[in-house]
């Protein structure tokens, strides 16, 4: 008799604070099977499963999935479908799997590419996305200033192009989040300029994390790179806590 397939959890693991999951995140990970994560081609390390790991019960077959950001679309797109087929293995032996993400599961996520595929290729599987804090709600926070306020906009955008997709949207903003702001940062602060958000933008590297660091003046990244766990807020109207 065939087996039914397990359940599919994409877990948002939230910033860097293990504090930070969700109840139903920590549930989730006492009882599954099997728990899969990103990891760099060149070693296996997950910045996810390290978050996390506070929360896994104690023998958990962990597996670290590499993945490749690389600019080759056709080379990301076979390394996803690769990974999808193993996580799809495990699920059609009856096991229930988390698949672990930064932040929040659907925001930026490896996860969501993994999701397409495998909705896709096996529509019998039952999946569950848990959402979890992102990494800018967690900057905010930090700073004790609102994101957003009554009828206020709010940008959320990537700086992986410098500061393209701010020239295209973010003019008319009055609240933007740069996430990826770890190079191109002379264009990104070329473009905050334009849009009159320079002097109100503050830069968060690993926010959540012991080795945190907050920038008041985003302009240094012009002489040191950032980290790659950096975002930037900007506010027209700065609020923040000094």
């Amino acid at each position: 008799m065939k087996k039914k397939p397990g359940i599919l959890y994409g877990i948002g693991v939230g910033p860097g604070d293990p504090d930070l999951l969700t109840i139903k995140a920590v549930n989730i990970l006492k009882s599954v099977d099997v728990v899969f994560a990103a990891s760099s081609i060149k070693n296996k390390h997950s910045l996810a499963v390290e978050i996390a790991r506070p929360h896994i019960a104690e023998n958990t077959d962990m597996r670290a999935l590499p993945f490749q950001m690389s600019n080759n679309e056709a080379e990301r797109g076979k390394l996803w479908e690769q990974n999808a087929e193993i996580i799809m293995l495990e699920l059609q032996k009856g096991k229930s799997v988390a698949f672990l993400t930064l932040g929040d599961s659907l925001t930026y996520s490896t996860y969501g590419y993994l999701l397409k595929i495998i909705n896709k290729k096996a529509p019998q599987i039952k999946v569950v996305s848990v959402p979890g804090i992102t990494s800018y709600q967690a900057a905010a926070a930090r700073l004790n200033t609102p994101l957003v306020e009554g009828d206020e906009s709010l940008l959320i955008t990537s700086g992986a192009r410098g500061g393209d997709e701010l020239r295209k949207y973010g003019v008319s903003a009055d609240n933007v989040v740069l996430l990826k702001a770890y190079k191109n940062v002379a264009d990104i602060n070329s473009a905050l300029k334009e849009a009159n958000l320079l002097e109100n933008s503050i830069g968060i590297s690993r926010c959540g994390r012991k080795d945190e660091k907050i920038f008041r003046d985003v302009t240094v990244f012009e002489k040191r790179k950032p980290d790659y766990w950096t975002l930037v807020i900007a506010k027209k109207n700065k609020a923040y806590d000094q």
